[in-house]
Parts: C-alpha cells; structure tokens; sequence
C-alpha cells in the first residue's frame, strides 16, 4: 500500500471478510452498514477488482474472493504490527493500562486493600488485574508486571525479592478467649484445624503435619477439620471462629492489625524458604509504568 488513506477501508473489509457481512463489520468498527460497504468498493474500485462474491440468499451472502482470501493473513498481519507499534508508542509514558498478575488470596489479602494509593500517585495508569492460580505467559497474556510466590526463579523473568514469609496458627479473638488454655502447640489436641489445599505440593511450604512435628506437638491428629483450597478463604474461616489456621504472615498481616485473628505462639518462629518475588520481563524493565508500579509495592511492602 502506497498510502495510509486507505487504512480504515482495509480495516472494513478485514472485518466484513471475517464475518461475512457489512452488518456484523459494522457492529464491531462502531459505524453503519452503508458506510462499510462505501469503504469496501472505495478499496475495490483503487484496486480494480472485486474483494467478494455477493449472494442474494443464505448464511454466505458476503465470500471473499480467492485472491482476497490470499491477501487477509498478511493484511491481518499487519494490523498486529500496527497494534504492537502504538503499544510501544505508549510504552514511554506513565499513562495507560498497566497489566498486573497476582494469586487470588493475594490480590484479596494484600494488593487491593492498598491499590488505591498507587493510583492516587500515579492516575494516569489504569491497572488491570488479572488474577491467576497458576504461572501465565507473560508474552501471550500480555503481562506487565506480576507478584509470585516461590524461589525466585522463573524462566525468561526478572525476580526481585518482595517480601519472606512465617507460618504460624492464627484463629478469631472469641476462640481464642474461649480456650485459654491454648499456651502450647500441643494445646491445639482438641481444637478444628483449618487446612490450606491451595498450597498442597507447593516446594518450601509446611502443611500442619510439618509444622506440629517442628515444633514438637505429639498427639494433635491432622485428619480431621475444614479444608479449604484458597488461602484468603482460610484466613476468613478462620476469623468467623471455624478453627485454627496455619497463616501465611503476608496474608493474615492486615487481618492481624485489625484484630480480626489473634495469633498463637508468637514465641515460635517458622520461616519459610520461599518467597514473594516481584517478577518482569527484563526486556521492560525500564517502562515508565512498569518501574512506577515496582517501587510503589517496595514502598508499601516496607511500610507492611
């Protein structure tokens, strides 16, 4: 194409070609069914040739020709590029949409409550959150920047340590003032356990079992009590008085504060190996965006 004048008449028939008709291009680019049908035969007549075979009757009232058919992967190729050209127009700028990867509990217990204060700072960029049990690609998915919890190692990604993470049972101020004699982890002999499945076989996390044996509880049997396969809803089953929770310190820390849990044997220290880890394609490590997000959750982590 020698001229972008015909831009928005390539855009029409890419859109009539993928769904056969001026009425559904039309719905899509916002515009009239006229007014896509003026753009196609404007691009036609430029051309010199039909771009489809028009029908009277039937679903296929609108088939692109064989060439036309040839032409559409390149010309959707294009559209691609133009997209990925203005995402990098964009890229030098703290205005925009910001993509953010979290857990669901963490999204819940600790970015949220706070998320109004970036964008207080920075309200030019709008976040979009997406929420995710499991490791997402972040070339496919289109992923700015994302909080994970492990080690620190994530193929093709940069990891910056966030904050360590203890373990240690929390449960509701009523449970606790009931059952006084809570003093010792063996204490815990009569009492619900409330188990996290949302961490089962994640490397460096300790289940009940683990943590009972460290710390030397004999005789507190694991097998029975609520199991819940997200951490957020463990800390809330917790706090409603169902039981005992093993708490992960990042996610109860909030709930700690306002005294909705009370945390038991604060004497006992359980550090964990793994972490929280800000991570980022190192590629963009440099995006105005990007980096304004970072040290805004460092900012916050250290406030924590």
């Amino acid at each position: 194409m020698k001229s972008p004048i015909h831009l928005n008449a390539l855009r029409a028939f890419e859109a009539s070609a993928r769904h056969q008709s001026f009425s559904a291009a039309a719905a899509e680019l916002n515009v009239t069914p006229a007014a896509v049908g003026q753009l196609v035969r404007t691009l036609e007549d430029w051309l010199g040739t039909p771009l489809f075979v028009r029908g009277n009757s039937g679903k296929a009232r609108l088939v692109p020709t064989e060439t036309a058919e040839h032409a559409l992967p390149d010309i959707r190729a294009g559209f691609h590029r133009l997209t990925l050209g203005m995402e990098r127009l964009q890229e030098g700028s703290t205005s925009g949409v910001l993509t953010v990867t979290v857990s669901p509990a963490f999204a819940a217990k600790w970015l949220l409550p706070r998320i109004d204060r970036f964008q207080t700072a920075c309200p030019d960029t709008d976040v979009r959150l997406d929420t995710n049990h499991k490791s997402v690609d972040f070339v496919a998915q289109r992923i700015d920047i994302g909080v994970r919890y492990g080690t620190g190692s994530w193929p093709g990604l940069k990891a910056d340590k966030l904050m360590d993470e203890e373990v240690f049972p929390v449960c509701s101020p009523e449970l606790s003032g009931q059952h006084r004699r809570l003093r010792k982890p063996r204490d815990l002999v009569r009492e619900p356990l409330i188990h996290d499945l949302s961490m089962d076989g994640h490397a460096g996390f300790p289940t009940w079992d683990v943590w009972l044996d460290k710390v030397g509880a004999s005789g507190v049997t694991t097998a029975r009590g609520m199991r819940i396969n997200n951490s957020a809803a463990v800390l809330q089953a917790a706090a409603e008085g169902h039981g005992i929770a093993l708490a992960r310190s990042v996610m109860a820390r909030d709930d700690l504060t306002a005294g909705r849990l009370v945390r038991l044997f604060p004497e006992i220290s359980f550090a964990l190996e793994v972490a929280y880890y800000v991570v980022y394609r190192p590629e963009c490590a440099n995006l105005p965006r990007l980096v304004a997000f970072r040290e805004w959750l460092f900012a916050e982590a250290e406030k924590s």
